[in-house]
């Protein structure tokens, strides 16, 4: 009788210990670091876009969960998103060369600025899924770093 008593005592425990760390994880904010690699030069902008769900990923800013950019002659090609819940998030990154905060496009519909994406997935055809980039996001660092490609 006493082991049965201490098993379940230990379960019961370990149960409650189980919740209280699931809470605690739930309460917890997250920081998302994304590094910018292989700049052609420091003219412009970098702008990001961190999406919680594929609604509008890649393109479309207004269904962002954060939009940020920053002028790369003042700072380093560094942006933290900050007070993230644990869960999946993708960043899409663009290098802003004239300013005007929009993606530019040949007339053929090919890149005219750098761009890329959380995972650096290798583009050659369109833009990726939100599943093919897609980061899981726990405790409170995270960093990533994001290539650009140019065409």
């Amino acid at each position: 009788m006493m082991k049965r008593f201490s098993f379940g005592t230990l379960l019961l425990a370990f149960i409650g210990n189980l919740a209280v760390s699931a809470n605690a994880l739930d309460s917890t904010s997250s920081n998302l670091t994304v590094n910018i690699d292989s700049l052609r030069n420091q003219n412009g902008q970098i702008c990001l876009s961190l999406f919680s769900d594929s609604r509008g990923f890649p393109s479309d800013g207004t269904r962002a969960l954060q939009a940020k950019c920053i002028d790369l002659a003042e700072e380093t090609s560094t942006i933290t998103f900050q007070n993230l819940r644990p869960g999946s998030y993708a960043v899409a990154a663009f290098h802003d060369v004239n300013e005007d905060g929009i993606f530019n496009l040949n007339s053929l519909g090919i890149p005219k600025e750098g761009f890329g994406f959380s995972r650096n997935p290798k583009i050659l055809t369109g833009p990726p899924k939100f599943g093919d980039v897609v980061l899981i996001i726990v405790g409170p660092k995270n960093n990533i770093r994001i290539e650009l490609q140019y065409f």
